[in-house]
């Protein structure tokens, strides 16, 4: 569904991304792995096009998209969750999760797409008339989610969705992202500094270090190596 090959960036003059390169099946969640400051997010960005490739392919869905615009990629049926919660504190959690329904594809199935939200977050739900600035930093991250869900993506990227959040709502968090998959029929890419959990989820798993990709294999494989573990994931 997703391949990317050798793609180079960076910012400014430093570069970042040392041609990794990756491959996402279509209805996996697939997770990538490195200690910070390995280049994940800037490569998640890249695919994304909010950071501009320097050299390199990015293929979805057969086509080449490595340089078309950021909005064409959600209208093609690419999301990405960045880390940390962009919402707009000041309106309520449906009006948050409405904004992402901006698409022409999206807003005829926006009813159908909040009910779907709101299955798996119910406590968004609960929280519908609430200001969005006033929730815990679990629940913003859930509308955070919800919002990307909007769009009616066919892959979503997912960049540390549990930074922050204490062990019980982490659980809660890889519980809904297997129901992203499951229920929902999502592929998912998945940036994650909890390596563990992390690796639980995962149908495959790509390891990566100063920009490169280091090794890639199932969970059991990168578990099972000793050296994977202790070099990249500190496990």
């Amino acid at each position: 569904m997703l391949q990317v090959n050798d793609i180079e960036s960076g910012y400014g003059p430093m570069q970042v991304l040392w041609k990794p390169s990756l491959e996402v099946k279509a209805g996996t969640i697939t997770s990538l792995l490195g200690p910070n400051g390995a280049g994940k997010s800037t490569l998640l960005g890249t695919i994304f096009g909010s950071v501009s490739p320097w050299n390199g392919s990015v293929i979805y869905e057969e086509k080449d998209i490595t340089r078309e615009p950021t909005h064409k990629k959600v209208g093609f049926g690419l999301a990405l969750v960045p880390e940390g919660k962009h919402l707009f504190p000041n309106m309520t959690v449906e009006e948050n999760l409405y904004m992402g329904a901006y698409l022409k594809r999206a807003e005829a199935h926006r009813e159908d797409s909040l009910a779907k939200v709101y299955e798996l977050f119910p406590r968004l739900s609960e929280r519908r008339a609430q200001m969005a600035g006033s929730l815990s930093g679990g629940e913003q991250q859930m509308v955070t989610i919800g919002r990307s869900l909007m769009t009616k993506p066919k892959l979503i990227m997912l960049d540390e969705p549990s930074q922050g959040l204490a062990p019980l709502l982490v659980e809660l968090m890889f519980e809904t992202i297997r129901k992203m998959k499951d229920d929902i029929g999502l592929t998912i890419l998945l940036v994650e500094q909890n390596a563990d959990a992390s690796l639980k989820a995962a149908d495959y798993v790509y390891v990566m270090h100063e920009g490169t990709i280091k090794a890639h294999g199932t969970p059991e494989t990168v578990k099972a190596s000793d050296e994977i573990r202790e070099a990249y994931l500190g496990l």
